[in-house]
């Protein structure tokens, strides 16, 4: 479709018609025990990328960008630290160049802030995303602990990648579903992949 940005992921971007439209923000959920982060190291081939990262250092980052096996690109990587989490990412956010990708992993530690300035900062990503003609993924991780404010990122994304990770018989399996796309006809199957050396279909069976 025109006008929209490829991920950089051709199976997802087939899923999608092209890639997501610009000024998306995309929440993406995961167990944290699963290869996530592959996902998010592959869209930074796409375009220039912003990676913000709240947990790991920028050095585990760059370490795990220089030893992945599939094909990236090379990324601003930030910590972002401190006291006030919103306003540091908020200030990387305002410095974003014109159609690139912003990661932010995780986005756990954005989300445990006062409910009143976090929705402020979504709405401000949103705006700053459209200025731009952006992208921004948000690395959410699922658990017993989620973030009291991971109902308003879901709200307030205009798509939402959910990542399971589980085990059929003697083999991992992972599927990627879409169950929210505000822009275009959302899929309605979900996507099974290998996560292992690159994000692929996995063809050892059918798409479940």
């Amino acid at each position: 479709m025109v006008g929209r940005l490829k991920t950089g992921i051709s199976v997802l971007d087939r899923k999608l018609d092209g890639g997501v439209p610009p000024g998306c923000i995309v929440a993406y959920t995961a167990d944290p025990a699963s290869q996530s982060e592959l996902l998010l190291y592959e869209l930074t081939a796409a375009r220039g990328t912003l990676y913000l990262t709240t947990e790991r250092s920028t050095e585990a980052i760059r370490h795990a960008l220089e030893h992945t096996p599939s094909a990236v690109g090379s990324p601003t990587v930030r910590q972002v630290t401190g006291e006030t989490p919103l306003q540091e990412a908020a200030r990387f956010v305002g410095a974003l160049p014109d159609g690139a990708n912003l990661i932010v992993d995780t986005a756990d530690v954005l989300e445990r802030a006062d409910t009143d300035e976090y929705v402020s900062f979504l709405n401000d990503l949103k705006t700053r995303m459209l200025e731009t003609d952006s992208i921004a993924v948000l690395h959410c991780l699922k658990g017993a602990n989620e973030p009291a404010n991971r109902t308003r990122t879901h709200h307030a994304a205009d798509a939402v990648f959910d990542l399971r990770t589980e085990i059929a018989g003697s083999e991992l399996e992972n599927h990627l579903s879409i169950p929210k796309f505000r822009s275009g006809s959302q899929p309605t199957e979900a996507i099974k992949l290998e996560l292992t050396e690159e994000v692929a279909i996995d063809t050892s069976r059918d798409i479940a």
